[in-house]
């Protein structure tokens, strides 16, 4: 077992997960900012991680083991606070997202579904000495992912200062706008994106069903 950098990143970003999902829950817009913040710092260590264990030829079995773990528990981790807050707005906040209302039960299992079913499937043909390496539609859905996942915590966090600080006026009015237009839309493409990539990595590897 080789602890490389890279792989204590990768323990770390672990390690971060249960801090993310929980501080959402707090009263205030502070724990939420805080939030946003590390989600932001574990998000980028993903891509560190990977970077680092290329550049210093680090690249180890615990890694290839670790890091697609962290990815999915990071994902579920934040899915919980953005799918109960959206269900349960408080007496001064409300925390719906635009054109939304709350996340669909539909759409968390497809985005959930989805982590589950690609990682069943690279299992599956790793027995059968085939590697699924990441494509293009899969990171580019990730990254979609990860923009909507870190706008809805800061979108908590804007709609708790709103409340308690009692912010008024044309700039929040705008701010408001282009925000929850931001959650709307990376919430559309990541739908979108994930439906697109499960297609793409089935088809191209549709030999290993048969």
């Amino acid at each position: 077992m080789r602890w490389t950098l890279p792989n204590i990143i990768t323990v770390v970003r672990i390690g971060l997960t249960p801090v993310i999902a929980l501080l959402p829950f707090i009263s205030g817009y502070w724990p939420k900012v805080l939030a946003f913040v590390i989600f932001l710092a574990a998000a980028l260590s993903d891509a560190v991680d990977g970077y680092l264990a290329r550049s210093r030829n680090e690249v180890s079995e615990l890694g290839q083991f670790l890091d697609p773990i962290a990815d999915k528990l990071l994902l579920f981790a934040t899915l919980v606070p953005i799918f109960w807050m959206t269900r349960h707005p408080t007496i001064l906040t409300d925390y719906r997202i635009p054109w939304w209302g709350s996340l669909p039960v539909w759409v968390a299992l497809i985005l959930v579904g989805r982590e589950v079913l690609i990682t069943a499937f690279r299992w599956f043909a790793k027995r059968r000495g085939v590697i699924i390496p990441a494509a293009g539609p899969g990171k580019l859905k990730a990254v979609v992912q990860s923009i909507f996942i870190g706008a809805t915590i800061a979108w908590f966090a804007w709609k708790d200062a709103v409340a308690e600080l009692q912010l008024a006026g044309w700039a929040r009015e705008v701010w408001d706008q282009f925000h929850g237009t931001l959650v709307a839309v990376t919430l559309a493409g990541a739908v979108v994106l994930t439906i697109y990539s499960l297609g793409v990595y089935l088809y191209r590897y549709r030999a290993l069903l048969r």
